[in-house]
């Protein structure tokens, strides 16, 4: 059964860091990982020139490349509405865990990371969905499971305990605001 958890937090706080450590800690335990990022900003992982930034160039709504070593399959919107976390989630395979970095404003379980050397305010006095927190100083009063930001370990224990399954995610995602 695939859960989801993301990861939320200012940019500069650490969430991809952090990502990258806790994917050997969750390999290690013997799950299967998948990573869905969200981009504030037009991005490429096409090369200028190669056929298949030509196909999509020249208008195709989908591209998939594939080689003996992996496949990708890029969809272009071309002026589409962005489509929401859970439409994404459903397009991924099935693996134990799906881990969210981003869409710090959907409604799904979250771990929030934060630095304080970014200056940036906490989320989760806000944020109903931050389950627990990851961060390099313990927050005031806080009421959530705290763990040190470089406790890859102690996160990977977080994410077992806290990650959604799949399916309560999606319902949860869309459910109007505040149902």
């Amino acid at each position: 059964m695939t859960r989801i958890i993301g990861f939320a937090g200012w940019s500069g706080a650490g969430k991809t860091s952090l990502l990258t450590k806790l994917i050997p800690c969750l390999k290690a335990r013997g799950y299967s990982v998948s990573t869905l990022k969200h981009a504030h900003h037009a991005f490429d992982i096409d090369t200028p020139g190669k056929d298949s930034y030509r196909h999509r160039e020249s208008g195709a709504t989908e591209v998939l490349v594939a080689s003996s070593a992996r496949w990708a399959l890029m969809h272009e919107l071309r002026g589409a509405t962005e489509p929401e976390l859970g439409q994404l989630l459903g397009a991924m395979s099935p693996v134990d865990f799906i881990l969210v970095e981003g869409f710090k404003r959907n409604a799904h379980i979250k771990i929030e990371v934060h630095r304080q050397a970014n200056g940036k305010p906490w989320l989760y006095p806000d944020d109903p969905s931050i389950g627990a927190i990851a961060s390099d100083v313990a927050p005031h009063g806080g009421t959530l499971p705290y763990v040190p930001l470089d406790d890859s370990e102690a996160v990977a224990d977080l994410v077992e305990a806290l990650a959604w399954p799949l399916d309560v995610a999606v319902a949860r995602l869309a459910a109007p605001a505040g149902a």
